[in-house]
């Protein structure tokens, strides 16, 4: 246990390093480019909140960051906390300016924020959404998840009906991009997120 963790009373859990999650822009492109698979524009970072003052003066302050870095692009931020008590703090490009790049950065800037003020194992996730054409049907929406304590990206494809999901083409997709994301290697581990607010 460091001196931090002994004055503040927390320990800090080791995080992998931010260039995984960066990886989801350089990624998009060739989800665009060779599968017709858009970015929506909207991301979001899911954690546990804390119902203490200093934790909620935290993600205020960094909504207010985010929202401010956001003026000149015409990004913006807004929370809600759903059914299972988690929080999902979303940024949403401008319409007609979708940008990941944009949202991995506000995306960093919240998770750091948690992070520095020592509650790193608050974070769940972070998760983009994008639009799949598919002949004859419309497009569908379909999710690319980071998990935060594992440092892995994995797909996650909603399937029609309640809580259905498609691994057939999870697993597709896998194939198509793991070269692109430090994908999850345990399949176990590909978690549904049903009721994802973006």
């Amino acid at each position: 246990m460091g001196l931090l963790s002994i004055l503040t009373g927390r320990s800090r859990m080791a995080t992998p390093a931010p260039e995984r999650l960066f990886a989801i822009t350089t990624a998009y492109i060739t989800l665009e480019a060779s599968y017709s698979i858009t970015p929506t524009g909207s991301a979001a970072i899911v954690f546990q909140p804390l119902a203490t003052a200093e934790f909620e003066s935290t993600m205020r302050e960094m909504e207010e960051v985010v929202r401010a870095t956001g003026q000149e692009s015409g990004t913006q931020v807004r929370s809600q906390n759903d059914t299972y008590g988690y929080r999902w703090m979303i940024v949403e490009n401008a319409p007609g300016k979708v940008s990941v790049e944009d949202l991995a950065v506000a995306i960093n800037a919240v998770s750091s924020s948690i992070e520095a003020s020592g509650h790193s194992e608050r974070l769940l996730c972070a998760v983009f959404a994008f639009s799949e054409a598919r002949q004859g049907e419309g497009a569908r929406p379909l999710y690319l998840i980071y998990n935060y304590k594992r440092g892995f990206w994995y797909p996650f494809v909603p399937a029609p009906g309640s809580e259905q999901r498609d691994t057939e083409r999870e697993l597709q997709l896998k194939a198509q991009i793991g070269s692109e994301l430090p994908l999850e290697p345990e399949l176990e581990r590909w978690f549904p997120l049903w009721g994802i607010p973006i």
